[in-house]
């Protein structure tokens, strides 16, 4: 049976990914699309998911969320996945018409209380919406089976020395998360760090379908990375791990987020020794596995 899933998501190259394969897949039951500010404003993310979806054809909803963080001031990451936050391969122009108008927090809550099984939450971009939902409707919390996001690092982070971008960008959303009692994984910077997609893996595929090709284009224009040696997917791991989970190493820890700090604020603070933990956190691959379960995946597309 497939799994009903809620997508919140800043798109963003590696989001597209991750979008791409959990709509196309017959394990995924995608219920709705919600935007957030991330990777590049609300607007443009709102407008990349909408790309997303017509490309695939698809009758999911989108449905756009917060523009802005809880109390933080907004932050972008254009210079890595380029001014529209998908550069590099030509959607069709995409109709307003198209985006519903029930704000994402409304559609959420609407959703998770009338749906038939407890919902998974994948969260691919800052939390605010998610910490919205909660603060808005904590009843919503008892239709939720647990929530995968991809966010934080055990050590290093990505936008200063210990905060990765996602939690970085709304650490009070991030606080209200991780601390909702909620079943909760998550797969941050560790895992796509060691987890390479190599230049030669990637170029194996650009031909296999239309979905690969539309990838391979915005992979090339994905900044973080030298393309030339290869690219750190994050969030398409959490398509990944609900695929394939015996194939990672989880460990049970007390995550909690630094909000005061002024050279460590967003920083997730991982307690593995603690008797409470409030989190699985993915940290790595206990093998190369995740190459073919993205193949496999990806053949699903059109």
């Amino acid at each position: 049976m497939a799994l009903p899933i809620i997508i919140d998501t800043d798109p963003g190259i590696d989001d597209a990914a991750a979008i791409s394969l959990a709509l196309c897949h017959p394990n995924f039951n995608v219920k709705m699309i919600s935007t957030v500010n991330g990777n590049v404003d609300v607007e443009k993310t709102t407008m990349n998911a909408l790309k997303l979806k017509s490309f695939f054809d698809s009758d999911v909803a989108v449905h756009k969320g917060a523009a802005k963080p809880l109390l933080n001031e907004i932050n972008s990451a254009s210079h890595v996945h380029g001014e529209s936050g998908m550069d590099g391969y030509e959607f069709p122009d995409i109709s307003s018409e198209e985006l519903t108008s029930t704000h994402s927090v409304e559609a959420m809550y609407n959703i998770l209380v009338n749906a038939e099984e407890p919902i998974t939450l994948i969260a691919l971009g800052p939390l605010t919406n998610i910490a919205l939902l909660f603060n808005t409707y904590p009843e919503s919390k008892t239709y939720i089976k647990e929530i995968i996001l991809m966010g934080g690092s055990t050590g290093r982070g990505n936008v200063t020395p210990l905060a990765e971008f996602n939690i970085y960008c709304d650490p009070e959303a991030a606080h209200i998360v991780f601390n909702s009692g909620l079943p909760l994984t998550m797969i941050g910077l560790d895992l796509a760090r060691q987890a390479l997609f190599t230049h030669e893996f990637i170029t194996s595929f650009k031909k296999m379908n239309q979905t690969s090709a539309m990838l391979y284009n915005i992979f090339q224009h994905y900044r973080e990375d030298d393309f030339e040696i290869g690219l750190k997917l994050y969030d398409v791991f959490t398509i990944l791990y609900l695929m394939d989970s015996k194939s990672y190493e989880v460990k049970e820890a007390d995550v909690q987020i630094e909000l005061q700090g002024s050279l460590t604020r967003g920083a997730t603070v991982v307690n593995f020794k603690t008797d409470y933990p409030n989190c699985s956190v993915v940290t790595s691959t206990f093998n190369k596995n995740y190459e073919q379960v993205f193949l496999n995946m990806l053949s699903a597309c059109k």
